[in-house]
This record gives C-alpha cells, structure tokens and sequence, in this order.
C-alpha cells in the first residue's frame, strides 16, 4: 500500500491531486522552486522540499532532484501530474530504480507513444518530412509534451525555418526535448479526445469521448464530455482505436488518446501518456476519482472488467490570467479574491492574496459543472463563471461565458477555428454604465461615516470622480443633501463602502463593491480610479514598441541594429513569459532608429523595447 506521495509537479496540478491522497489517507509531499516558496500547494502539503532555482529548466524538470526530494521525505511513490516529467520514461525509471512506486504507465509505453512521431510510427503514420507549397498550411509541433507549446501553424513555405526554430526553442524551455516536426494542418475540424485507464492485468477503459475544439494558441480553453453529436460509428470508432493504441504498448494507467476529427473522418494526433487538465469533465460523468484509480492501478488492484456507466454531460472552463483582446498576453499581479459560486467544482492552485508570477502557465483555475443535459451544464457554468468574484490580473472570464452562450457551441457546431473567427466580437467591450456611479457612491459612503463628513446645508457643487473603464475614462458626479446621496437620473437607495443600490428607471439592482488601492471592483467589472489632478506622464516617440507583459527577452532578430529599414509585421524581437514566447513586431515599414533591449535582459510591462520611425 502506498502511504507517502511525492507530486512531481505544481500549482493546481499538484493541489488536486493532493486532494484525493487526503481522502485515501495518504500522506502529501510537494516540491518548489524558489519561485513557488509560498505558493498554495507548496503550503497545503504534509511536507515540502525545495528546488533551488525558478527555470522549469532548473527544477520541475530535473528528474533527479525530484528522485532525490522523494527519498529525503520519505516519500514511497511519485505522481508526476500533467506537464513536466509526467511523459519522461528517464524519470519513471530513475523513480523505480530508486524503489520507489511510480504512479504512471511504464517507461516503456511513455517512451513509445510520448513521441508524437513514434506514435505515428507505431500506427503507421508518417510525419512530412519536405514541405512544399502543396503542403501549406502546416503544423509544426514538438514531439515531447504538450499543452499547445511548440506548435505553430505555418501558412508561408518563407516562414517555415523560422518557426521550426521557434518551436524548438519553445519546446526546450518548456519540455527539455527540442524535438519538432511537420504535418498537415487540418482547417476546421474538431478536436476530439479518449480518456482510457488500464491495469496491471490486462483491462482497459475507454471512458467515453471529450471535445476540446475551443482553443487558443493550440491550447486548450473549453472542454466537454461526452463529445456532442459524434455519430456512434465515428465514436466507436475512435474508442476502439484509443484501446488498440493502448494495449500495442501493454498501457497501464490513466493516458488520453487524441484525434482531429473533420468531414467524418478521425485523424490520429497523438497519446498523452499522462492524466490531462481536462480529466475532471470524464470524472463528473462516470463518477468516479481517476487520481485514486491511478493510485489503485499502481497498487496492483484490477479494474472491474467494464467501466462504469456514463451519466449527463460535464463541461469545463480554463481560467486563464491573460487578456484575450491582447493577443492572448499573459498578466502579472496579485490575485486579490477569486471566489466562485458552489453549484460548480472549481480546481485551483490559487487562493486570495497569492501572487501570479511570470514564470509559469498562466492558468488560474478550472470549473466545472455538471448536468443530465448539456444545455443545462451549459447554463451553469456559464451563470457561475459570470458571478464569480475575480480580483486582479485581467483574466479571460468574460471571453468565457460568452463563448459558452455563442450561438455556435450552444448548438454544438464549433471547430479549433471557432476563436479565429469570433475572437473580436467575443473581447468586445461590455461595461456595465452604471459601474462608475456605484464605485464613486461606494467611496463617497466609505468618507461619509462617522467623523468623515456628510451632507452641508450649504448648496455645493456636485462631487466628481473619474475612472478608467474599458480603455475609456468616465467622469460621475453625485452631490450630498440632508436626503442622501444623490445622482441625476438615478435613485441612490443604499450606499457604504461594500454595496451600493441603484434605482433605474424603477427597477433596483445592487453593486457589490471592493476596492484594492487604486483598482475597483464593481461586480465583474473593473475599474481604475482616476487621480483628481493627474501628473504628467511620460510620453514614448511614435513607433515605439513597449513590453506588453513581464518577461525576458529571448532573441533578436537575426543582425538587427539600429538604422536597420524594417517591414510592418516583420518579427524584431521574442519575449519569453509563462512558458510561452510572444513575438514582437514592426508596427510599421521605416527604420528601426532604437534598440533598448538585448538577449536574456529581463523587461516589465511598458517598458521601451524599440523604436521604428515610420518611412514617409
């Protein structure tokens, strides 16, 4: 029996996975970078054990300081969780060599099919290995790994050599293995997953099919279970193919077989020889606990000789600390609340007042609802996610739940390029009107207490404050009397530092409010307080390109100096933050008359990169 287990991992990965070793009585250990000191799984485990540095590079992916923490805390089994190590035999070997149980399928099955090639191989699928014009588009992807990085589509035989050695770099940083390769590029089709477990003793299940067509940058966003309006000879197609691919490798363990599905057809994209993020929506609808299955299967245990049956339809959110409108940018900060209705399961590796640094995946939590219809689970985690308290970094919450009430996945008709065609229309702005109002009332309220002052029986000038909504600024004004605040054209009923009720044309509605410095939270919506006398600000020379995220400069452009003539859209330089690289282009054809930034050179969010002066 396992007593001690060591998650090879971080974050909500690690913090999940110690849930369920709570329930089977077992004890936890976590590992941290320097990074993640204070982080939430590093706090929630039985016990921690530091890895010295903050590079994935340096810590999460170095086997033998996962191999040697697992020893010095009496650890008796590894968890690698989703990421990382979890698709690295070297790893799982050095793990049993230790006498330790790995909590995992074997060396041998990951080495075979954690290759997205030699997966393809051993079904006998072969990757393109001379591109040409006939060929475009394709995908370039890393061989390792997962989780969209290392991939780039490729539209332009020009782009091709450039985007093999971004994606290779890519994979590095994130996976250690800077394997790439080549293949077509399915246009519109839907992304269509097995979740398979297998024991020791020969049983495998195939616990139905996952859609995961909604993604951005080839990562997953939205997630379901079962796959909708899979005709049944397609779905026992793709079943019956995730079981041969497991048993040709004597699978054991939880693992994912994926497959792009379009015109009818299921092409064979790769096996994940590890549990995914996505795991909750199958573990909702068979009702079961895959983590305390994993254990179970690395105790020996058999499986029954058939799964259990599916119930409902499950669908899940990633939540992401990004700002979707922004070409997806990562966002830094404080996460000063995040609290979400209860009528959903939420997965997180966050709590109130952790900090979201700049060196890993910038997913903040996953929820998940459940439901007998999927229309019904739908409409729960769409109204869930909306009521949600979500504090800090801007985080793609809204992109959320109006992609899931989109006319196009309500009736379950969306494909991958489902965020390419609507993604404008789903970042429009949508501010509430009267958010201004109730955050300038709410702190009129606050100052309006005992000993802050009130109304004057004197006539006044109305009070005014100014806040940034949406990139646009509001100005509200209000005026206290003997009667309360007041506001034209709105009734003001209530009015303290935490709720404000309004009353618009005879109808009440209440603002929740909470302030942390000079953000305010009004509902959902965001605002910045604006100074009564703002100072001059600094202003950069037209063409000059700022950092829209913390991160490090990674590369230059192959010869780039100053006085080099550049092309609008041509690449300059590539920021490195959260495991991903963001490239950095000309705004316009000129000349590129600054370069403020050089490889390996860490940067914040404004900070002057370059300058092109535009060619007259």
């Amino acid at each position: 029996m396992i007593t001690s287990v060591l998650v090879a991992n971080r974050g909500e990965i690690a913090c999940r996975v110690f849930r369920t070793c709570r329930e089977l009585g077992i004890r936890t250990v976590a590992v941290h970078s320097d990074a993640d000191a204070n982080a939430l799984h590093a706090r929630v485990a039985d016990a921690s054990v530091r890895l010295p540095g903050e590079a994935p590079a340096d810590t999460y992916l170095r086997g033998d300081l996962i191999v040697k923490a697992a020893v010095a805390a009496g650890a008796d089994a590894v968890h690698p969780g989703y990421g990382f190590l979890s698709e690295n035999a070297d790893c799982a070997r050095a793990v049993l060599d230790a006498g330790l149980t790995w909590i995992g399928p074997p060396p041998e099955a990951i080495e075979a099919m954690a290759s997205k090639t030699r997966a393809k191989q051993l079904l006998g699928i072969e990757p393109l290995t001379e591109v040409t014009e006939a060929d475009l588009p394709v995908l370039v992807k890393a061989a390792a790994g997962g989780g969209g990085r290392g991939m780039r589509v490729v539209r332009r035989l020009a782009d091709l050599d450039a985007e093999l050695a971004a994606a290779r770099a890519e994979a590095v940083s994130a996976f250690g293995d800077g394997e790439v390769f080549v293949e077509p590029y399915v246009e519109r089709g839907r992304h269509v997953e097995v979740q398979i477990l297998a024991d020791t003793h020969g049983t495998v299940w195939a616990l139905g099919t996952r859609d995961c067509s909604l993604q951005r940058r080839h990562q997953k966003v939205i997630e379901e279970a079962p796959a909708p309006g899979l005709p049944a000879e397609l779905d026992a197609q793709v079943r019956a193919l995730a079981v041969r691919a497991a048993r040709a490798v004597d699978y054991v363990g939880a693992g994912t077989v994926e497959f792009l599905v379009a015109d009818g057809t299921a092409h064979f994209l790769e096996m994940n020889t590890r549990l995914q993020v996505e795991h909750p929506v199958t573990e909702a609808v068979f009702g079961i606990d895959l983590v305390a299955e994993q254990i179970r299967v690395a105790e020996g245990h058999r499986l029954d000789p058939e799964p259990p049956r599916a119930r409902g339809h499950a669908v899940e959110a990633r939540l992401y600390a990004e700002d979707p409108a922004r070409d997806w940018s990562p966002q830094t900060g404080t996460l000063h609340r995040l609290a979400v209705p209860d009528s959903v399961r939420l997965d997180t590796g966050y709590t109130d007042g952790d900090t979201i640094g700049v060196h890993y995946d910038p997913m903040l939590a996953k929820a998940v609802a459940h439901a007998p219809t999927r229309a019904e689970a739908v409409r729960k985690l769409a109204s869930a996610l909306e009521r949600a308290a979500i504090h800090g970094p801007v985080t793609n919450r809204d992109l959320l739940v109006r992609s899931l009430r989109h006319p196009e996945f309500t009736a379950a008709r969306m494909d991958t390029g489902f965020y390419d065609r609507h993604l404008a229309a789903l970042t429009e702005p949508a501010p509430d009107p009267h958010a201004p109002l109730a955050a300038a009332l709410a702190d009129a309220g606050a100052r309006s207490r005992p000993g802050f002052g009130g109304w004057r029986n004197v006539p006044s000038q109305p009070q005014t404050k100014r806040y940034l909504m949406a990139g646009e600024e509001h100005e509200v004004r209000y005026r206290h009397t003997r009667h309360g605040l007041e506001a034209d054209g709105v009734r003001v009923v209530h009015a303290d530092a935490r709720l404000v009720i309004l009353e618009v044309d005879g109808v009440r509605r209440r603002f929740e409010v909470s302030r942390h410095g000079d953000r305010v939270y009004v509902g959902t919506t965001a605002l910045t307080a604006l100074p009564r006398f703002p100072d001059p600000t600094t202003r950069h020379a037209p063409g000059s390109l700022l950092a829209p995220m913390p991160g490090t400069v990674v590369r230059v452009a192959d010869g780039l100096t100053a006085g080099a003539q550049v092309k609008a859209g041509e690449p300059l330089l590539w920021l490195e933050a959260m495991k991903m690289q963001h490239k950095i282009t000309a705004p316009v054809t000129g000349t590129l008359t600054g370069l403020c930034v050089a490889p390996g050179q860490q940067v914040e969010p404004g900070a002057l990169l370059a300058v092109v002066k535009e060619a007259c």
